[in-house]
């Protein structure tokens, strides 16, 4: 996982820290870019970093019985991978595969536990954002079980628009079945009944978007509930 320079956008999640706390703890940061389909951790390992998204999106899968996997969280620059370590827990419970290549700030575990004792500000924060995340996990789960598979392919699009920040960017369709728990055919025929609808173009794992307001209406409610979470809890 090769070290790089420089980016040209944030994390929001440490932007709303004040100055001194972002300056503290990303003085024990490194940057690394993030290379599209690597595995940063498998349930049961142990946490040995703290991933900060910068441009990049991480997809926590969850393995199912008979060689299957569910998507069950998305992390880009609004989050972290390793929220649980503020419950004292070490070991990671999800599949962490880098869905989008990109930037990210890396933290040893030993250097972020370090921080979140040292800093009030950061612990209010990542609470907070410790909270938002079992919300989301919840709202996942509800998806999962009663929403149909164009709703839902609807809503993992903007989610992944959200955290690209393009309407436009590269996903398989193999890749889409594992995040949405499908066969690849299921993720084919919504697919083609979005471009019929004119919201979106999918070819060769090309996906571009082409009515954000369409795309949103057909999404399922749990895409705006996820938003509004996020918004109430973390930018007050």
């Amino acid at each position: 996982m090769p070290s790089i320079q420089a980016v040209s956008t944030t994390n929001r999640l440490l932007d709303v820290l004040t100055s001194e706390d972002r300056q503290h703890l990303m003085a024990h940061c490194e940057m690394v870019r993030l290379v599209l389909a690597d595995v940063l951790s498998n349930p049961g390992d142990p946490i040995r970093h703290v991933y900060f998204p910068i441009n990049s999106v991480i997809s926590l899968v969850k393995p199912i019985d008979g060689g299957g996997n569910l998507e069950v969280g998305l992390i880009g620059n609004e989050g972290m991978l390793g929220i649980t370590l503020m419950l004292g827990v070490d070991v990671t419970p999800f599949r962490a595969l880098v869905q989008g290549a990109g930037a990210a700030l890396r933290i040893t575990a030993p250097a972020f536990l370090r921080e979140i004792e040292q800093s009030r500000g950061l612990q209010r924060e990542l609470q907070r954002y410790l909270y938002v995340s079992f919300s989301q996990l919840m709202q996942t789960a509800v998806c999962n079980r009663f929403h149909l598979i164009e709703e839902r392919l609807a809503r993992l699009l903007l989610m992944i628009r959200d955290r690209v920040h393009a309407m436009e960017f590269h996903i398989t369709q193999e890749l889409l079945a594992q995040m949405l728990g499908v066969r690849r055919v299921g993720v084919t025929k919504a697919a083609c009944s979005l471009q019929e609808k004119k919201l979106i173009s999918y070819s060769r794992g090309d996906v571009r978007i082409h009515n954000i307001i369409g795309l949103e209406a057909i999404s399922c409610a749990c895409y705006r509930a996820d938003k509004e979470t996020y918004d109430r809890i973390l930018q007050c």
